[in-house]
């Protein structure tokens, strides 16, 4: 429905600073409800301050025409991240994955408890967690985005038991079922993005068959994924098991929860990730064509932190 530009921000005194500009589609832009949510979206994320949820500085209006003006990301989103992998036949390095994702649950944290002037709970539900929706940039930031079809207490357009909210492959059961969701789906999709990141396809995806791929997040049983990621951790093993549950009571309750655990996971060991590495990792792998120099393979042997055989890596199983 949207489209998103490189802009410059001008000021006095030849002030400039790179910004992105967010409206919606020519094709829409008349449509009373798809700017009646653009404008709610404006609303709903102007105070989300955090430095890993992609900013928004101002809600304007040209020639009949809604913007947003946003914080620019110098970088790629998670969907380029992993396509280069599949480019190169490489595995994603098994604790940046578990890093990534710890960052997208630690701006969750911050969304799903956010107030509003009263302080009040908003219950905000992002309700779109996929790869596209997570921002990466060169120096290693992870940031949430595209808080188009959220939810809030005083934000409904979409009403839940008539629609379904969110990407097939990345939709929580509760949601594929039409349900009422809360903060726990977001913590579903964010599971099915870590488990793509580890295994290297989406676990549930049926290609082509939106209505198969669904079927498969309500009934598929989980796969063995240290069987499909040899070296994988019991820790991040556990991660995976239980943010995918089905009944979401068996889930992380909320995002602090699943961000603890996999903060420990990475850290109570020694050494972790950081942004700095995640950054120095980007540059290679897009600049270089090669995802890790000789100098960067020393990770935790239990997060199974190596590059795969070209000829093995990312191969999805032909039957689910």
């Amino acid at each position: 429905m949207g489209c998103v530009y490189e802009a410059t921000q001008e000021g006095a005194h030849h002030f400039a600073k790179r910004v992105a500009i967010k409206l919606i589609r020519e094709e829409y832009s008349n449509e009373p409800a798809f700017r009646k949510n653009f404008v709610g979206e404006a609303q709903l994320v102007a105070d989300l301050i955090h430095n890993c949820i992609v900013q928004t500085y101002h809600l304007g209006r040209a020639l009949d025409q809604y913007y947003m003006v946003m914080e620019y990301v110098d970088g790629m989103n998670l969907e380029e991240f992993i396509l280069q992998h599949r480019a190169l036949g490489e595995d994603i390095p098994v604790d940046l994955a578990a890093f990534i994702i710890s960052r997208v649950c630690r701006g969750l944290a911050y969304a799903h408890r956010a107030l509003d002037h009263r302080g009040n709970l908003l219950n905000i539900v992002h309700r779109d967690i996929n790869p596209r929706n997570i921002m990466i940039s060169i120096e290693g930031d992870v940031k949430v985005t595209d808080f188009g079809i959220a939810k809030a207490i005083n934000l409904m357009y979409n009403v839940e038991g008539e629609i379904l909210a969110g990407k097939d492959e990345y939709i929580s059961p509760e949601g594929a079922a039409r349900e009422i969701t809360d903060e726990r789906s977001d913590l579903f999709s964010c599971g099915v993005v870590l488990a793509e990141l580890i295994c290297g396809y989406n676990i549930f995806e049926v290609e082509g068959k939106p209505r198969e791929t669904r079927r498969q997040i309500t009934h598929m049983p989980l796969p063995d994924f240290q069987e499909i990621r040899e070296g994988l951790s019991g820790e991040l093993t556990n991660i995976l098991t239980q943010s995918l549950q089905r009944n979401p009571s068996d889930r992380y309750q909320h995002a602090d929860l699943m961000l603890n655990a996999l903060e420990e996971a990475l850290y109570s060991h020694g050494y972790g990730p950081t942004s700095e590495k995640l950054s120095l990792y980007i540059k290679h792998l897009f600049a270089d064509g090669k995802a890790y120099d000789d100098d960067l393979r020393h990770g935790s042997k239990s997060f199974g932190l190596s590059i795969s055989d070209p000829n093995n890596a990312f191969k999805k199983p032909t039957s689910t």
